[in-house]
């Protein structure tokens, strides 16, 4: 089969008994209810009020409503013979203030859930953090000061001891090149920060984090499945030129490097002259904290980047070749279809040695979908679903250490700054009614599940 694998040959039963499958949310982009029950503010509930940041104008005050339709959203998990459900708590929710005093009400709430899941046969994987962090620790540094140590402990311990009796599978972090690139280098994500002072410190930070609630959850959870999640795109340069393919490697740092190094004892990548000021905030004793030995990582894909020299980049001399401008196919997000690239960060991080095993936690797309007759038929990403499976499994019948596949996402959402105009979800959401459609490849997705 090799290679030449078609999307018609793919079953579940090529991939083996043990891989897991699933479908992957996030807090603040289904749940809503954001002033309800004791809940306190999070960055991105003052982000999206800030004009011109999120398209449309667009929140996620109501969202998919998952605060008060899990159960039903769950009812179709289990229609869909998904088997493992990835949600995260949202640390708000639970700790209004981020640090200090709990909220019952919320740890209700995900009690509810986990236990709704496990009635309906569903295994939950918790996320602990999916960028919601409380505003008020915002207001004292968020993630520059290196006191969130501290509140992201204080965080853990409480997710330990009210879910960790239940919940098996958890990621400590979802996807820190984002959270810290976007939202404290670029600003265009909440909370809006930018420049290299903010982005280095809170990169070390993070990193911190990441091996702190690994640590918190093996010791008081020894046989817990213990993982974190790591947005990878698969980097490629513009030409041979060997500016061209030096610019792609000083991306391959930022995109991909960064963290996984850190959290796994490598250290930070010093070929950028920049990434050096990073030790600017490394205190004695920090090279033995920033790392942990994690049973899985998680991999979220969707794309490549193609990656040009450009003098004009600071820090990196580096920039992504758009591509709307390369004549490829593109998702609603602007972003190429390119199954491969799947493949390829398969290959790329099964080649560490400490990688134990790779989680697809994220992989999906966004086209626009029209609602016909009561139906949603979305050939475009059941076929990129489809190609995206094969590559998944050629990467692992050629010794990936890949073990499994989650689709983003569950429901049509809130989807950060581009608001609610991408749909990722393989179940339509229609924001006004929130009426649910199960799509034509959500539809796929359960008949190949079932087997």
């Amino acid at each position: 089969m090799g290679s030449d694998i078609e999307n018609k040959q793919i079953n579940r039963q090529l991939f083996g008994d043990d891989f897991e499958w699933g479908v992957s949310t996030a807090a603040p982009q289904i749940e809503g209810s954001l002033d309800t029950d004791g809940r306190g503010r999070s960055v991105w509930d003052v982000f999206t009020q800030l004009k011109g940041k999120v398209l449309n104008g667009d929140t996620a005050h109501t969202a998919c409503d998952f605060y008060n339709r899990y159960r039903d959203d769950i009812a179709l998990i289990k229609q869909l013979h998904i088997p493992n459900f990835r949600f995260s708590i949202a640390w708000p929710r639970v700790m209004p203030n981020g640090t200090g005093e709990v909220n019952q009400t919320g740890i209700d709430y995900y009690n509810s859930i986990i236990d709704f899941c496990l009635e309906c046969g569903i295994e939950p994987w918790v996320t602990i953090y999916h960028w919601d962090l409380p505003q008020e620790l915002e207001l004292k540094g968020g993630w520059t000061n290196r006191d969130i140590v501290s509140w992201f402990s204080d965080y853990v311990k409480v997710c330990i001891a009210n879910f960790g009796d239940r919940v098996k599978n958890w990621m400590v972090m979802n996807e820190p090149a984002v959270f810290t690139g976007a939202g404290y280098f670029l600003g265009v994500h909440a909370p809006g920060r930018t420049g290299i002072k903010n982005f280095l410190p809170a990169v070390h930070h993070a990193v911190l984090c990441m091996a702190t609630g690994g640590r918190l959850l093996r010791q008081a959870l020894p046989n817990a499945n213990i993982g974190t999640t790591f947005s990878c795109s698969d980097i490629a340069p513009y030409s041979t030129n060997p500016r061209d393919v030096s610019a792609a490697n000083r991306a391959d740092i930022f995109f991909n490097r960064i963290f996984i190094e850190a959290v796994s004892g490598m250290g930070y990548p010093d070929d950028i002259k920049v990434l050096k000021r990073i030790k600017n905030y490394i205190k004695p004793g920090d090279e033995q904290l920033m790392s942990f030995d994690f049973d899985f990582i998680g991999i979220q894909n969707y794309t490549r980047e193609i990656i040009k020299a450009s003098f004009l980049v600071p820090y990196i001399g580096a920039k992504i070749v758009k591509a709307e401008n390369r004549g490829v196919p593109l998702t609603a997000m602007k972003w190429e279809v390119y199954p491969p690239a799947i493949y390829n960060v398969i290959k790329k991080f099964s080649a560490y040695p400490f990688v134990k095993k790779i989680i697809i936690t994220e992989n999906g797309s966004a086209f626009p979908d029209e609602v016909k007759d009561g139906e949603v038929h979305d050939p475009l990403r059941l076929a990129y679903l489809q190609q995206h499976m094969a590559q998944v499994l050629k990467a692992k019948q050629e010794g990936g250490k890949v073990a499994g596949y989650f689709i983003w996402t569950l429901t049509d959402n809130f989807e950060w700054a581009e608001g609610y105009h991408p749909r990722f979800g393989i179940i339509h959401v229609d924001f006004k009614t929130q009426q649910r459609i199960i799509k034509g490849s959500g539809k796929w997705y359960g008949e190949f599940l079932k087997g």
